[in-house]
């Protein structure tokens, strides 16, 4: 059926086509398209298939599932209208986001069930058991690796969060909070807030994503260099599945045999639905001040960062950008005109030219706790030739740091292709690694007169090392899908004989699959196989995160 004019709002559109519209518009200025048009060239607008005129194949649920369906959480929490089963289908990667501006309804749910308690997931299961019909969890659908999306000859159901985003308990003494997978950062943050808390997990995807996604993708937030990542702050999780109910961790610590509890973390929906978790969370800071600073060049930056790491220095946020970003954001946000000239002149008495952008953000109990830690970090910092910036550029970077997303559709609009990929190593190994997906981009997209922009980021820091995230800028055109679906081959392929990992937050879904047994191995792989066959046997769940369905590899088909 063609979903008419009357079906789809603006605000409908939006939902689909874009990651959202901000109350303030994230547009391109003078000078950061003359940067674009210099550095990529100049990119032709796509002529869309307008969303009004997508063609949405009817459900093919059988009557008996629907109606089963219907009986496990009552008939109008599983719908089967076009616009319902449209909005959720698909994630936010740039492959996708090119599907929904083209009018592609391949992965489109044939049903979207709601249900609101553990019981009802777990009913929802059973039914899919008996017909063999796949199912895909769905929260804020941000996935950016075909987390959640449907294999397309696959009868299924996405299962959404959104009835189930309550905060069921808050231990104010021990510090935890428990809660339903599709309640959304933003709620969570408000309502801890109003309790003198934080769970202090800020993803750039914060807006929109969900705890139960957070956990079942093992997530790091922006601030993870002070708070953790999803795994640091889980305490525990109860999952339903096709066999029943699996409860995984219970106390801060135990020695009672392997930590199933991070079987659940990073699962994908491959073994169930996390339904229920448990979170670390810490006292709202009294103090905070964030800042820029400007190394050199990006090597000693890093070299910087990992002193700061190795001396527990970090602060809660810590993020280096090299040289062409750093240029990259000077060019889109940074100073114009007689202030840009004052800017360059300091940076060049200062010995630093236009190096590597530091920000540092620093979240404490106490402004004298904060100010010791970070003028300890400041001795530190100026061994490595770091200069400051003041808080101006600090500040400025807490207040745009989700506009990202936004400046991709913005991007979009204008024609280009934009992406993103991340990966991390130990520390001896982080330059090389950084120079070999540098040069796999570089390998990938720099033929046919294309000049892609290729930037990247220190955004996550440990002891041991570091996660680098590149944002890839190239013009679009008719071909952009398909050169970077061949782009992304290239680039995963050289990231683990690197020394990287395939994805340090983004998780594996569909996209990182063919790449985890070069990460885990043989043995790694049959464990994931057999766990999934204990909890799932019928392989309804999720099919082809994590692993590729048993057998041929096709999804199963439903029983009518």
């Amino acid at each position: 059926m063609t979903v008419g004019p009357d079906a789809l709002t603006p605000d409908l559109v939006d939902r689909f086509t874009r990651w959202g519209r901000p109350s303030t518009p994230v547009t391109l200025s003078g000078p950061a398209q003359e940067f674009l048009e210099a550095r990529v060239g100049m990119a032709t607008v796509a002529s869309n298939l307008p969303v009004t005129q997508i063609c949405i194949p009817d459900s093919r649920l059988p009557g008996p599932a629907l109606d089963a369906l219907v009986a496990a959480v009552g008939v109008t929490q599983v719908l089967i209208d076009p616009i319902s089963r449209l909005l959720h289908s698909r994630g936010m990667s740039y492959l996708d986001m090119l599907a929904r501006r083209t009018a592609d309804t391949n992965g489109i749910p044939d049903a979207v069930v709601k249900p609101a308690t553990h019981d009802e997931v777990l009913a929802v299961l059973q039914v899919c058991t008996r017909y063999r019909i796949c199912v895909v969890p769905f929260g804020g659908g941000t996935s950016v690796v075909a987390g959640v999306t449907r294999p397309a000859e696959a009868i299924g159901i996405a299962i959404s969060m959104e009835r189930l985003g309550a905060l069921i308990a808050l231990d104010a003494l021990s510090g935890l909070v428990r809660v339903q997978p599709g309640i959304s950062g933003p709620e969570l943050e408000r309502i801890l807030g109003e309790r003198g808390f934080t769970l202090g997990h800020l993803p750039q995807s914060w807006e929109r994503a969900t705890v139960g996604g957070y956990a079942a993708t093992r997530s790091a937030g922006q601030a993870s260099s002070g708070y953790g990542r999803i795994d640091d702050m889980a305490q525990s999780v109860t999952v339903a599945t096709p066999i029943g109910t699996w409860s995984a961790g219970r106390v801060p610590a135990s020695a009672a045999g392997p930590d199933l509890l991070h079987l659940a973390l990073g699962s994908e929906g491959a073994f169930g639905i996390i339904t229920e978790i448990t979170l670390r969370v810490r006292r709202t800071p009294k103090a905070s001040r964030y800042e820029g600073a400007m190394a050199p060049t990006f090597a000693a930056g890093i070299s910087a960062c990992r002193e700061l790491a190795q001396l527990g220095l970090t602060g809660s946020v810590l993020r280096l950008s090299d040289e062409s970003e750093t240029a990259a954001s000077l060019a889109m946000s940074g100073p114009t005109g007689l202030k840009r000239k004052l800017f360059d002149r300091y940076l060049a008495v200062r010995k630093v030219g236009q190096g590597a952008l530091l920000i540092l953000g620093w979240e404490e109990q106490s402004a004298a706790l904060l100010d010791a830690r970070r003028d300890a970090a400041w001795n530190v910092l100026k061994k490595f030739g770091v200069v400051s910036l003041g808080k101006g550029v600090g500040t400025a970077w807490r207040h745009s740091r989700y506009a990202g997303p936004y400046l991709r559709d913005t991007l979009l609009d204008g024609g280009y292709l934009v992406e993103t990929f991340e990966t991390a190593a130990s520390w001896n190994l982080v330059p090389d690694l950084y120079e070999a997906a540098r040069g796999a981009v570089h390998q990938a997209l720099a033929t046919g007169g294309h000049t892609p922009y290729v930037m990247a980021h220190v955004s996550h820091v440990y002891e041991t090392g570091a996660c680098i995230y590149f944002t890839v800028i190239d013009r679009g055109g008719p071909e952009a899908g398909p050169r970077w679906r061949e782009a992304k081959t290239t680039i995963s392929g050289a990231l683990q004989p690197a020394g990287g990992t395939i994805t340090h937050h983004h998780g594996i879904g569909r996209d990182h699959q063919p790449w985890l047994r070069a990460e885990i191995g043989g043995i790694g792989i049959g464990l994931l196989r057999a766990i999934k066959a204990e909890l799932d046997p019928d392989q309804i769940m999720n099919p082809g995160v994590l692993l590729r369905p048993a057998g041929t590899g096709d999804p199963p088909a439903a029983i009518v």
